[in-house]
């Protein structure tokens, strides 16, 4: 079988032949035909001439170099869309995934297709590692597909997973809840994690930050990207209420200090209450305009793209039509 496997690359020069002796051997062992595809994101170092180097003497490896770093999820569009197998896996070029996992996981793509690798017993810092588990959770709970390792970069796909799952941004790490979002089935595999050789490390405390961020914009697009007015409406339409229980209020108040002027209750225009209940009046019909603005827009790009996803058709019958001879 033919197994593309995209691999971005910033800065890792020394691991890259290692890295492709481990794939070379399991292919060999396995009978796989492999689509090597590496992504140069901007590397500084010697990882481009290594890459030529690779393609120069296997016809199977290709090479992508950007002109900057535009980040990972960029390097994988670049490799996704030149990718040739029916399967695609994604790995990481730091070697601390063990490409010896990849029989397992074509196994399960048998059963599932998305697979994504989870780093049980994890050889990282532990200031990588509890952070990591807090935003897994988060993103189970908050999306609904449960895995333990969102961010893992070993990771198995159908190809036809990639003609409706658009990545940009950072969303790299969330395609298997962008894939879930269209019915697609997503499973998870235990895998052997391995202690970094070479380089250090090109995440810092800025990806749990930005990774929080695209974990809302993922849970709007797939909770809401058809049906903004959902959201915004509901939010506004709540906004608006409150706006009214504070007039409500007021009027109530000033009923009162009419029918009781010795109170000597302060005027309407010293009570914060109306300030707040007018904010929450604008808040509301803002919200609400804008809905109804994301609604236009939904509706005008998706005009000629589907909103839904279609498994498999069956052979559509040809039906002759008996056309009567003139007489």
């Amino acid at each position: 079988m033919t197994l593309s496997i995209v691999i971005p690359v910033f800065n890792e020069a020394e691991s890259l032949r290692v890295l492709y002796g481990e794939l070379d051997e399991v292919a060999r062992a396995n009978g796989y035909q492999l689509d090597l595809i590496f992504v140069d994101d901007g590397s500084s170092d010697g990882s481009w001439q290594t890459i030529r180097d690779l393609a120069a003497t296997d016809r199977h490896v290709r090479g992508i170099r950007f002109r900057r770093n535009f980040g990972k999820a960029a390097a994988l569009s670049a490799g996704f869309a030149a990718a040739r197998g029916d399967r695609v896996m994604t790995l990481d070029a730091d070697l601390q995934d063990d490409p010896h996992e990849i029989p397992r996981f074509l196994q399960q793509m048998q059963t599932f297709d998305v697979v994504s690798g989870y780093k049980q017993t994890r050889h990282d810092p532990w200031h990588k590692v509890y952070p990591s588990r807090v935003f897994n959770w988060l993103v189970s709970t908050l999306t609904g597909v449960t895995l333990h390792d969102h961010n893992c970069g070993m990771k198995c796909y159908r190809r036809e997973i990639f003609d409706e799952v658009r990545l940009y941004g950072e969303l790299h790490r969330f395609v298997p809840v962008l894939a879930a979002a269209r019915g697609f089935t997503v499973g998870e595999l235990v895998i052997n994690h391995r202690a970094r050789k070479f380089g250090h490390s090109k995440y810092g405390v800025r990806r749990f930050v930005k990774g929080f961020l695209d974990l809302l914009t993922v849970k709007f697009l797939t909770g809401f990207g058809q049906r903004p007015q959902h959201l915004l409406g509901t939010v506004g339409i709540c906004s608006f209420l409150l706006g009214l229980l504070g007039l409500v209020y007021l009027m109530i108040y000033w009923v009162i200090a009419q029918l009781a002027p010795g109170l000597n209750w302060p005027p309407l225009h010293d009570r914060p209450v109306l300030i707040y209940a007018l904010g929450a009046l604008l808040m509301g019909g803002q919200f609400m305009s804008i809905g109804f603005l994301a609604e236009l827009i939904t509706a005008y790009q998706g005009r000629d793209s589907d909103t839904y996803s279609v498994a498999e058709r069956t052979q559509e019958a040809v039906v002759a039509v008996d056309t009567p001879s003139p007489s």
